[in-house]
Parts: C-alpha cells; sequence; structure tokens
C-alpha cells in the first residue's frame, strides 16, 4: 500500500507578528492539525513567570508534543506547529519530526517590523483576545525576546514561503 504523509507547517515571526492568526489560516486552508505551543504552557505548566520558566514548560510540552506530531503525519494528517521557531535550534527540532515522519515541510516566514510587532503586542495586552492572549508581556520582556529572533537563512535548508501579505 502506498501511503502518503501529511505536511509539516511551522511558522517563523517575532513575537505578536500573526503567528497564530496565520496559523488558523493555513488549518482552515489545508484541513490540518493545529498543535499550538502556548495552549499546551497554559493549560500544562504551573505558570511561566519567567523565560527560564518558558524554556522549562516548552521543553516538557515538546517532548510529548513531537511524537504525537510525527505519528499524526504518518497518518496522512497535516500539521500546522503554531510555536516560535524563531532559532536555528528551534527550527533543528521541527527538522527532526518531519525528518522522523518521512514527511513535506513548509516553513512560513512572517517578516513583520519590530515596532509593528511591539504595537500589536500592547494592543493584545490590553484586549487579550480568546486564543491569542497568553500572558502580558512588556515592552522590556519583549526587547529582551526579540533578541533571541534569528529569521531563517538559505543554508538552512528548509522550504520557505513568505507569508507577511496576509497578515
Amino acid at each position: 500500500m502506498d501511503r502518503r504523509t501529511g505536511t509539516l507547517h511551522f511558522i517563523c515571526g517575532r513575537l505578536a507578528s500573526g503567528k497564530t492568526t496565520l496559523a488558523r489560516e493555513i488549518v482552515a486552508r489545508e484541513s490540518a492539525v493545529l498543535i499550538c505551543e502556548d495552549v499546551w504552557l497554559s493549560r500544562l505548566s504551573d505558570g511561566i513567570r519567567s523565560f527560564d520558566d518558558y524554556l522549562k514548560w516548552s521543553r516538557r510540552c515538546r517532548s510529548v508534543m513531537g511524537p504525537l506530531i510525527v505519528e499524526i503525519l504518518k497518518t496522512g494528517t497535516s500539521v500546522v506547529l503554531d510555536f516560535a521557531g524563531n532559532t536555528p535550534g528551534e527550527r533543528g527540532w521541527v527538522r527532526s519530526l518531519f525528518g522522523s515522519a518521512g514527511a513535506e515541510h513548509v516553513l512560513h516566514y512572517l517578516d513583520v517590523p519590530e515596532e509593528i510587532c511591539l504595537a500589536r503586542l500592547m494592543g493584545r495586552n490590553e484586549t487579550k483576545p480568546e486564543g491569542l492572549y497568553f500572558a502580558t508581556t512588556s515592552e522590556e520582556e519583549f526587547r529582551a525576546i526579540a533578541k533571541y529572533f534569528q529569521p531563517p537563512l538559505a543554508e538552512e535548508g528548509f522550504h520557505v514561503v513568505n507569508d507577511t501579505a496576509s497578515i
């Protein structure tokens, strides 16, 4: 039997660049399963009060999400991974997933300027929209997190689609 695998879609973009909005659009368009790290973190952690807390709980969630994503892809179902694929290390983890599943991938890159992202974040902090609001993030925290952002490079070898126009 010839078995097709799903495609793993993941997104790279600064905090508040529109990753979750884009993830939902892709899910609707591709009839894919959405795996949103922020949802897992908010429901499974005992609270995230620092970047170190985020890293600790993210590792724990990913240890469970990873094998699940691989199995879903192997069934032929596509997955949209809504998480911050903002460093080569994070993107390497995603590579291990689609590689283990023998699946295709698409890296959707949101190249949104930092100041626009900050303005969106401040608005999100005030309105706390359901499904987009994870926690209040200050400008200072935003700036600290933004320092880690690294756009994808051609040398990383991903199939990159620039989706900035859709956001």
